[in-house]
């Protein structure tokens, strides 16, 4: 059975993905577009480094 925290790490990446591929253009928040891509590259980069270091925890744990 999968961590249920490696399965929320998951959609954490893949939710960054999609602030990343959000298209704003025409709306009120076109402004924030910027904004969002940097939340969305952090939180791809934070919780990918989170993942490799459980992996690896994991790995020289057994």
């Amino acid at each position: 059975m999968m961590d249920r925290a490696i399965l929320l790490f998951l959609s954490a990446i893949l939710a960054g993905f999609a602030l990343i591929r959000v298209n704003l253009a025409a709306t009120p928040l076109e402004s924030l577009d910027s904004f969002f891509s940097l939340v969305g590259v952090l939180s791809v980069l934070v919780f990918s480094v989170v993942l490799i270091v459980k992996a690896a925890l994991s790995l020289f744990n057994r």
